[in-house]
């Protein structure tokens, strides 16, 4: 009995891509499949990096087409090809970077930093080239997470960009980098949005999938500037479960969607303590909270993480938890949400983009 390229197909609709929520042929994933004397040879593009997956997503495929009467071998390749970003025409692309997600909280304290440096790290594990941007003029901390020694500062090349840093193979830039670390920036809203934007179109990213912005929190001059200014392909939203954070956490989902930037996922730190002596779980800050913010917002609870001391610890240290414990469950998790980051950026990109609305305040 000859294979046809239908049963092929059916086969492959058995199985669904955890990240892309679709089999493969659903999803448009399929580029070539050749069948020839009971060999059959199909090859996949994925629109996100994901290195740490693809070769068990291509031994299952396999499996699959082998109980197909008729065929003898199978062959299934799986390659990342990222694609970059079509922004709005009347907002103009970074140069050398293909696709920008920007990290961001309603408020302070709920892990936002920590969450966007590891994000950055997985995606790198994953095969892609990324980059780090601390857009948190305010308080930077991603030259501190990164292990990048005081006193650094970045190369100028031609008077005109800076070179980023590299750390753990991602290229860095943080106003943290051009001043001193006890200095404050003591600077009223519009210049530290024209510090954002020096440092977002004035440097010297090179060749990136990724650029992660690690955002300051709340929804002020920063993040409007970054929305309206620079193509952001989509936003990571960081909350803890706590109903005060929650509530802050929903005026930045509202932001994004107002300035018509997708919001990717939600991401719950600290969902859980488990006391390291006797195991006991317990739910410090509420139970339940981010998967309801996504619920509400239709969106993807990208990730639960426990409050953990080895987390904040390894952030310290310089090498956060992605770095310092690759093969923990906790770093699973990460690759897991940068995975699933990224194929929300690929569906996204399918999406043809609106008109960017304005932007009315109002006094009601």
């Amino acid at each position: 009995m000859s294979v046809t390229r239908e049963a092929v197909e059916t086969a492959l609709r058995q199985y669904f891509d955890p990240h892309l929520k679709q089999d493969p042929v659903s999803a448009g994933c399929v580029r070539d499949i050749t069948i020839r004397d009971g060999q059959v040879g199909v090859r996949l593009e994925l629109g996100y990096a994901a290195g740490l997956f693809k070769d068990g997503w291509a031994q299952l495929l396999e499996t699959g087409l082998k109980s197909l009467d008729g065929v003898r071998e199978a062959r299934v390749q799986v390659d990342s090809v990222i694609a970059p970003h079509k922004a709005l025409e009347q907002v103009q692309g970074l140069q050398g970077v293909k696709n920008v997600i920007a990290v961001a909280s309603g408020k302070g304290g709920v892990g936002k930093s920590t969450t966007a440096a590891n994000l950055a790290l997985a995606l790198a594990r994953e095969g892609a080239r990324v980059g780090m941007l601390d857009a948190d003029i305010y308080g930077p901390s991603q030259g501190i997470m990164f292990g990048i020694p005081e006193g650094s500062r970045p190369q100028v090349r031609d008077q005109k960009a800076f070179i980023p840093l590299q750390a753990h193979g991602v290229q860095l830039m943080s106003m943290a980098f051009l001043t001193d670390d006890d200095t404050p920036m003591v600077w009223r809203g519009p210049v530290v949005s024209g510090a954002l934007m020096q440092l977002a179109t004035q440097t010297d990213w090179d060749n990136l999938d990724y650029l992660v912005v690690d955002m300051p929190p709340g929804t002020g001059d920063i993040q409007l500037t970054l929305a309206q200014k620079v193509p952001v392909a989509g936003a990571v939203i960081v909350t803890t479960p706590q109903d005060l954070a929650l509530l802050d956490a929903r005026k930045g989902v509202e932001m994004f969607r107002k300035v018509n930037i997708p919001v990717l996922g939600v991401v719950e730190n600290m969902a859980v303590h488990i006391c390291s002596n006797c195991g006991h779980a317990e739910h410090l800050f509420g139970e339940g909270g981010g998967e309801k913010l996504a619920a509400r917002y239709n969106v993807e609870l990208l990730a639960s993480l426990p409050l953990s001391m080895e987390i904040r610890s390894q952030a310290d240290a310089g090498r956060p938890t992605v770095i310092a414990d690759p093969d923990s469950p906790v770093t699973l998790i990460y690759q897991q949400m940068a995975r699933s980051v990224g194929a929300r950026i690929a569906q996204s990109g399918q999406i043809v983009a609106q008109s960017m609305p304005k932007i009315v305040i109002s006094e009601d």
